[in-house]
């Protein structure tokens, strides 16, 4: 997966739930990501993020506390 497609995919998840308070957007991103995501994807989300994660949605970062992390390595 190219990296700018899955900062934009992660930031239409955090634009949808922004609607829902900030609590629980938190929670329904994090389970959005976990529930539709296959690990390869989760791991290049936490692979981009170790690098600082440039250009994603505020509300996906700290999100990211809540996503389970894959046991394969990012691609």
């Amino acid at each position: 997966m190219e990296v700018h497609d899955m900062v934009r995919m992660a930031n239409q998840i955090a634009s949808f739930f922004k609607g829902y308070g900030h609590d629980e957007a938190l929670k329904e991103a994090a389970n959005h990501i976990n529930s539709y995501w296959d690990p390869r994807m989760r791991a290049h989300l936490f692979a981009y993020l170790a690098k600082g994660g440039e250009g994603l949605d505020p509300l996906i970062i700290e999100a990211s506390a809540n996503i389970r992390k894959p046991k394969v390595e990012a691609a």
